[in-house]
């Protein structure tokens, strides 16, 4: 294993346009920006595109091509994805193109990008203030450790097997959402829906300002934004001591079966319930709890609801912020929400439970799965 910079890895890194053209509908060049790249992956679906007459004239320097690899400087920074089409397109300046020389797969260079200590140095090389900006000198910079080729080869079957099954288990986790929001549309006319508030039916405890002294002694799990998932409780290992957590949580205490609500950041809007087995837990940043008042409304209805379109579009309307979005706890105490019969929400609840079970085996061993490619990760190139 040998270290090698970016620059002696790739044939090229230069920005794209840095104008933002006047784009047109589905027939011209399709217009990548950051917003398009996700990790290891381009969302086709969600492409601009551009006329072809200012492809041409934009488009001087270069022409990316498939198994290049799109490195976001801005917004998502430091997410890289791959070329995986045969297609033209222009790219906007806040990606950087990387084209991979013989002595490196291009698969193997884009697993190397996402790894930890190459995270680690574009965190380090990160410059500006609210919106950071990864500059083509740090990149260049950065070192990645390659094996010889036919190393990386295995390298990259190794890690492709394990994605694909990490993939296959999100798919499983949204086949599930999927059948309970459909059985919340059967059960539930919610133009027909009596409705009242946030503010009137339900209660908050909210912390979300700051995340208490985080211990590698503690005992009592911490509770913050990356434990949301999309209805699926996430078990993130970080820890409070008993005696932070006596004099962190002086507002108010969460239960099982309380719902968390994601209120800012790149999550914003997740939102699951406390898992039964979580008796006892610190309350941290950008998350806040919700209970319905009894007999009013129930929490995993509510938690449901809250995952549809209709309050979606309804946060949207105090939705705050730039690039990292948010409410604030004013604002949503405004919201609407559906107060259908109560026995009907405990039908609807008792269907949650079993589909939950489910749910919880699933994401279980998509977060073990996770952590042995995550260990991977780390030992090939870290």
């Amino acid at each position: 294993m040998a270290k090698y910079k970016l620059k002696e890895l790739c044939e090229f890194i230069t920005d794209g346009t840095h104008q933002t053209p006047e784009y047109c509908g589905n027939d011209g060049v399709i217009f990548l920006s950051s917003k398009d790249v996700t990790e290891r992956k381009i969302n086709w679906d969600s492409v601009k595109y551009i006329p072809n007459a200012l492809h041409e004239k934009l488009c001087k320097r270069l022409k990316p091509r498939k198994n290049d690899i799109l490195l976001a400087k801005n917004g998502t920074t430091g997410v890289a994805a791959i070329v995986d089409r045969d297609e033209i397109f222009d790219v906007y300046v806040s990606l950087a193109v990387l084209r991979p020389l013989n002595v490196v797969y291009p698969k193997y260079l884009l697993y190397a990008i996402n790894s930890p200590v190459v995270k680690r140095q574009f965190d380090a090389g990160l410059k500006g203030v609210g919106v950071p900006n990864l500059h083509l000198g740090v990149i260049k910079e950065t070192w990645i450790n390659v094996v010889k080729k036919e190393g990386q080869q295995k390298v990259c079957k190794v890690l492709d097997k394990i994605e694909k099954i990490i993939e296959l288990k999100k798919q499983e986790l949204q086949l599930l959402d999927e059948l309970i929001k459909a059985r919340f549309v059967e059960m539930f006319d919610l133009s027909e829906c009596v409705y009242g508030t946030f503010g009137k039916d339900t209660d908050f405890v909210d912390y979300r300002g700051k995340t208490p002294e985080l211990s590698d002694v503690g005992t009592i799990r911490m509770v913050n934004a990356k434990s949301v998932g999309k209805g699926v409780f996430k078990t993130v290992n970080e820890y409070v001591t008993d005696e932070v957590y006596e004099k962190w949580m002086h507002r108010g205490l969460g239960y099982p079966g309380d719902i968390l609500f994601v209120t800012e950041g790149h999550t914003f809007g997740n939102t699951c319930l406390v898992p039964d087995y979580l008796k006892k837990f610190a309350l941290g940043q950008r998350v806040i709890t919700i209970k319905g008042h009894s007999e009013v409304i129930d929490n995993a209805f509510l938690g449901t609801y809250m995952q549809m379109e209709q309050f979606k579009q309804d946060i949207d309307v105090y939705k705050t912020g730039g690039t990292a979005q948010g409410i604030r706890s004013k604002d949503l105490l405004k919201i609407r929400l559906p107060l259908p019969k109560y026995k009907e929400q405990k039908e609807f609840a008792d269907f949650i439970k079993q589909v939950d079970k489910s749910k919880v085996a699933v994401q279980k061993s998509l977060d073990e799965t996770q952590l042995l490619f995550d260990s991977l990760m780390q030992k090939y190139f870290g």
